[in-house]
């Protein structure tokens, strides 16, 4: 009698943990699907950028060229030994660029919080958003997102997204610079 209660015991005892397993499962499934109520607009379309020959901050100069994200700019450059990166680094320049992209909010955008993801910038970014500096990330290995609910307007949008990948030779292999993965605007 007493192994039976045992095995009963055991039996219930795994039922109930199961079912707890399986309420558990459910609530994250639920939580989770609450919080994906998002909605990710493709951003990488219709940017402008401009190379500096030096650090040079206005963002108003002619001579941007308009690219499409990802965009790597030392790829566009000549091949040289001579270039800070050396040969181990790709033999590319690095540098100082500006990418630049005006928007308008969609509609539906009203009371919602606003945020751009990045998936990699390289190297030493600064992002903008209609003058306003929002965030520094020094590492170009790394996805990161700002807030832009405070800083959008309703009608037209600027963000600048600066870029300095000046510091050469800084890695043993090809680097790349700029904006060299996605971009999406989350709402």
């Amino acid at each position: 009698l007493r192994w039976l209660l045992q095995k009963t015991w055991a039996r219930v005892n795994w039922l109930f943990n199961m079912r707890l397993s399986f309420l558990i499962l459910l609530f994250v499934s639920i939580s989770t699907f609450a919080q994906t109520g998002r909605t990710v607009i493709d951003f990488n379309k219709d940017w402008q950028f401009h190379l500096y020959d030096s650090a040079a901050t206005d963002e108003t100069v002619s001579g941007w060229t308009k690219v499409d994200l990802p965009h790597d700019w030392s790829i566009e450059g000549s091949f040289s030994e001579k270039h800070l990166a050396g040969v181990a680094g790709g033999a590319l320049p690095g540098g100082f660029g500006v990418y630049r992209k005006v928007f308008r909010l969609p509609a539906d955008a009203k009371n919602k919080n606003v945020f751009i993801e990045f998936d990699g910038v390289y190297r030493n970014s600064e992002v903008f958003i209609n003058g306003f500096l929002v965030g520094k990330r020094p590492n170009g290995y790394i996805s990161f997102h700002y807030d832009l609910t405070s800083y959008v307007r309703a009608d037209s949008n600027v963000v600048v997204v600066k870029g300095r990948n000046v510091l050469q030779p800084d890695s043993r292999w090809y680097t790349g610079s700029g904006i060299y993965r996605n971009v999406g605007l989350v709402l």
